[in-house]
């Protein structure tokens, strides 16, 4: 069920992907440092990474996974046109890759983060289906949250088009798919969030 879900949303994202005007590849993702292009090279790098190419790769950036992803997620974007990252990411919608650890849950997760990266940056109408998003807060773990190193100590995330919640504390309220965001270190177009806290969670 879950590969479905996860073959849903590829296929979404690229349908998307291509309509949107090379103008847009090149305007900034919510990923910090990275653009439209650099996300989706991203987002597609699995799907042509062999094990040991990968290996050989994170060997390159001293073992350290971000460096690497960094390192060549620009390398993609600017060797690969976006016609080929779009086929790269429809033509895998069925591609079983799983993030270390991750499982089903990981890939869904992956997927549906950056492509947010992408649309809530464009500012595209675009929502994430409710089942997709309730897999992913289902599965999402306090480590990882931790790991993404937001700061949100004293805050209560509340869903209000899910029954979901975070933490305890000031209620930040919005959309599940921006409170993922909020929960992945995101900054967030201004007008998506409400409570007093969501200031430290709005672009400036």
């Amino acid at each position: 069920m879950i590969q479905e879900l996860i073959a849903a949303e590829r296929r979404e994202l690229a349908a998307l992907l291509g309509e949107l005007p090379p103008s847009a590849w090149v305007k900034p993702s919510l990923c910090a440092g990275w653009r439209v292009a650099e996300v989706v090279a991203h987002m597609t790098m699995p799907f042509r990474f062999s094990t040991g190419r990968f290996v050989r790769e994170l060997a390159k950036s001293g073992g350290r996974f971000n460096a690497m992803a960094d390192r060549v997620g620009r390398r993609e974007a600017a060797e690969l046109s976006r016609e080929a990252l779009i086929a790269s990411l429809r033509d895998n919608a069925d591609h079983p890759w799983r993030p270390p650890g991750g499982g089903a849950e990981g890939a869904l997760s992956h997927d549906v983060i950056h492509g947010l990266d992408i649309t809530t940056a464009l500012q595209l109408e675009r929502r994430v289906p409710l089942e997709r998003l309730e897999i992913i807060f289902a599965a999402m773990k306090a480590k990882q949250v931790k790991y993404f190193g937001t700061e949100l100590t004293g805050v209560s995330l509340r869903a209000d088009d899910l029954d979901w919640s975070y933490g305890t504390g000031t209620p930040l309220t919005g959309a599940a798919q921006d409170l993922l965001l909020v929960l992945c270190n995101r900054r967030l177009p201004a007008g998506r969030l409400r409570g007093e806290p969501s200031a430290r969670f709005t672009m400036v």
